[in-house]
């Protein structure tokens, strides 16, 4: 019989550097392998499963809608997508209420960016030094990697100014008579867990409104709790015009959104954007079911409590360890940045080993996202194995 990952490397485009892991069930924190071996997941799909795997509210909530109708047209009135907009409005930055669904983080930031331009009239866009927006032709020029970038420059609108990350006052210079729009990660997640200065997210603001320019939010991985508050925003007291996310929102399933002002939301007019599948019932029930959970679990309270303890944890192990640079994030989205790539790399493949699934971004930072549903004696038991490890790699 012909392997999984022969099959994959055969049949499959090969844009993916996958781990040697076959995974084929989970519940809750932990998932299995095809040779039975269990894993404690604090990558939880890329900050996506929030409330874990296959938790019965969201596996219900999937099979009694797929049962009596999974798409239709937004031709038509879709009830489960009023109903979530609804929800959405409850927990939503301040003044955002008006919602447009589609199916992924990157499907909203271009959403977001369009309804910009054309709300605002003008056509520039400031992005931030290790930003990460998204793979479509217009977001990955939002995005900062020069590798995402540079292969499909011709495909690239030529409309993005960027700055450093933090620095205000480059933001303030790059804003000119045709900037549209600031957009930015309130933490940066692909970037390396990059949490800005007190001031920074306030002070866009109040550029923003300085030079009547749009400041869109992208919470696709720093909303729905991740940080301990429903979207990160909400620590520096900021509120967007538009805010973009995904990721925890289907807490598996696929689904993107983006949230604006309904001021700012009527610049949209019939026709203006669209999506086949974004907002079909079947997603938007698994969504409802998410947010309802979270609500009713009170999870961006148990995320903001476990994941104070997750920080203090891995501030214990670095005080322990030279090789450990920095600790650092919000809630439970943490990083920790390494001495190295090779050490980062060594570090993920030794964790799998022994049973914790971790991963690395911006080359030697550990990123940890677990589901929100994540318990201290899960946290225990990873970093006494990161202890271990460090012990081990660190030499």
């Amino acid at each position: 019989m012909v392997s999984i990952p022969e099959l994959d490397r055969r049949y499959v485009v090969q844009t993916y550097k996958r781990q040697p892991l076959v995974l084929v069930e989970g519940r809750g924190m932990v998932v299995k392998d095809d040779r039975g071996r269990r894993y404690l997941d604090f990558v939880g799909g890329i900050a996506v499963c929030s409330l874990g795997h296959c938790h019965p509210a969201l596996t219900n909530a999937i099979a009694v809608q797929a049962k009596k109708l999974i798409h239709v047209s937004n031709l038509y009135y879709i009830g489960s997508q009023a109903e979530l907009a609804a929800l959405l409005a409850r927990v939503a930055p301040r003044g955002i209420d008006k919602f447009f669904f589609c199916n992924s983080g990157g499907e909203a930031n271009e959403g977001a960016l369009k309804l910009a331009v054309k709300h605002v009239g003008r056509e520039r866009v400031i992005a931030m030094h290790g930003s990460f927006h998204g793979r479509t032709a217009v977001t990955v020029g939002a995005t900062w990697k020069v590798a995402y970038r540079e292969p499909f420059a011709a495909l690239i609108p030529k409309i993005f100014d960027f700055v450093p990350f933090g620095d205000l006052a480059a933001v303030e210079h790059a804003m000119g008579e045709k900037t549209a729009a600031v957009i930015v990660e309130p933490i940066q997640g692909e970037g390396g867990v990059n949490v800005p200065y007190d001031d920074y997210l306030p002070g866009l603001r109040k550029l923003c409104d300085e030079h009547g320019v749009l400041l869109i939010l992208d919470e696709v991985q720093t909303g729905m709790g991740r940080t301990g508050k429903w979207f990160a925003c909400e620590h520096w007291g900021v509120e967007p015009d538009i805010v973009t996310l995904a990721k925890a929102l289907g807490g598996g399933f696929p689904i993107g959104c983006l949230g604006a002002r309904g001021e700012v939301a009527k610049s949209f007019s019939a026709g203006d954007h669209a999506s086949t599948f974004g907002g079909n019932p079947l997603a938007c029930a698994a969504a409802k079911a998410v947010v309802q959970t979270m609500i009713k679990l009170k999870l961006p309270q148990h995320a903001a409590k476990t994941g104070d303890y997750f920080k203090k944890r891995l501030t214990e192990l670095a005080e322990n360890h030279d090789c450990v640079r920095d600790v650092r994030g919000r809630g439970l989205m943490l990083g920790v940045e390494l001495s190295s790539k090779e050490l980062a790399d060594k570090v993920v493949a030794k964790a799998m080993r022994a049973g914790f699934l971790i991963n690395a971004t911006a080359d030697k930072v550990l990123r940890f996202v677990p589901p929100l549903i994540v318990e201290r004696r899960h946290i225990d038991r990873l970093i006494n194995a990161l202890d271990q490890i460090f012990g081990e790699a660190c030499k």
